[in-house]
């Protein structure tokens, strides 16, 4: 909600203006999620979220900012949204579930609007990360409809073309309605599962983020930031051993943001970022949350994750990484989520504890039995353990090999200077 700048700025009108530009940023996706539980349709809900702000722009500069922005976005959104049924109703009648649900729904309490909303933002995921949608569309809805990114945001963050992101959308809300899946969280039965869903679409999203699978940025702030503040709300609403390992396992990785890139936008490995670069505050907040994981009763994937990710962000430099420890993790890992890039990343670590001849042999087994073949981080792993043990022909085919299977300039250009190195 961008205005153009005005020449009496400073003025009320001015000032109430920029409130409803700051209530939209931080507030417009609570009020999203309220407008769909008392109104029981996203696309209605959507269009009553874009009226109560247009309400905004005209009344607030006129009467004044209310006291409770959001609960006056809330009432008027409805009001707007059952005005437009009604006129819409002279002409054909309303579906009984949403007649139903207006009859029942008088306007309720600003106190107690405000206790719902947080209920509704996590009923809003929940619904978002259905397993009765497919994945795609489950990142698609948790995104534009919880997140606020907009279709094109969604398409350039997955690489695919806006259109498709608007049909998954619209195919996605047609299913929340027909299958008429309930707007709730679910109960303490349904939970685990339905949380795994849940925290897989976060963690999509953070990784989508953190590295972005093609084009010129090595990283999305904006995603790797939403993805933590939802982190956030699902361990506030529902602190579940995975969610904190999740949560900890992402503040642990943002945390070396700043030392990830160089000024000029080149990749820098792990074992050569400056680590007074790290975010120490993400740090400590990463391994209190690991710690309260690892309290828990059961140990998932997530939590074993960011173990790995503490042991790294303890380490005062490279060299006094614990590799023994970290290898252990990854065994632990291998146990509870049996994967080829985890056996990957397992023989990195081995290459670095025991050495690289090590490393190559369990590298060369994934890629022998075909697993990994397409994976341009396998052959990027292989090329470094083959140039530290000086097999200089080989290490030119692998990086030659990883080079043709990345679509992330850092990343390209990187294996472009290692192959310059090797002369």
């Amino acid at each position: 909600m961008d205005h153009e700048p005005h020449s009496d700025s400073g003025t009320a009108a001015e000032q109430a203006r920029d409130a409803v530009d700051a209530v939209y940023r931080s507030d417009s996706r609570r009020v999203l999620a309220t407008l769909i539980r008392r109104l029981g349709d996203f696309e209605i809900a959507e269009e009553a979220l874009h009226e109560a702000f247009k309400a905004a722009l005209e009344q607030w500069p006129r009467d004044g900012v209310p006291a409770n922005p959001r609960a006056w976005l809330v009432s008027t959104g409805r009001f707007k949204a059952i005005d437009a049924l009604r006129r819409g109703a002279r002409f054909e009648p309303l579906p009984e579930d949403i007649d139903k649900r207006l009859a029942a729904d008088t306007d309720v309490p600003e106190a107690q609007l405000d206790e719902n909303i947080e209920d509704d933002r996590l009923r809003l995921v929940f619904t978002c990360c259905h397993p009765a949608l497919s994945p795609d569309a489950q990142v698609a809805m948790t995104l534009r409809e919880v997140c606020g990114l907009t279709t094109e945001e969604v398409a350039r963050a997955f690489l695919t073309s806006p259109s498709t992101v608007a049909q998954r959308i619209v195919r996605a809300k047609a299913k929340i309605r027909n299958a008429r899946i309930p707007y709730e969280v679910p109960s303490a039965a349904d939970l685990p599962e339905r949380l795994d869903s849940a925290l897989r679409v976060v963690y999509l999203v953070f990784n989508e983020g953190y590295s972005a699978s093609s084009g010129a940025a090595l990283t999305r702030h904006d995603l790797s930031n939403e993805a933590i503040s939802l982190g956030r709300l699902l361990v506030e609403l529902l602190p579940e051993p995975e969610a904190l390992g999740l949560l900890a396992l992402m503040l642990l990785h943002d945390s070396r943001r700043a030392a990830r890139t160089s000024p000029s936008g080149e990749l820098i490995l792990l074992d050569d970022q400056d680590r007074s670069l790290w975010n120490q505050d993400q740090i400590a907040q990463g391994l209190a949350f690991v710690e309260r994981a690892l309290a828990g009763n059961q140990v998932g994937p997530y939590t074993i994750q960011a173990a790995i990710a503490a042991v790294h962000a303890s380490a005062s430099n490279a060299g006094a990484t614990d590799w023994g420890q970290i290898v252990a993790l990854y065994d632990l890992l291998a146990r509870a989520e049996p994967s080829p890039v985890v056996e990957l990343n397992r023989a990195v670590a081995v290459a670095m504890r025991d050495g690289p001849a090590a490393g190559l042999g369990l590298i060369d087994a994934i890629l022998e039995r075909g697993d990994l073949s397409d994976y341009h981080l396998a052959h990027a792993a292989r090329a470094d353990l083959c140039r530290r043990l000086g097999q200089i022909a080989e290490a030119r085919a692998a990086y030659e090999r990883a080079l043709t299977l990345t679509e992330q300039e850092p990343e390209r250009r990187f294996l472009e200077r290692r192959l310059a190195e090797l002369g």
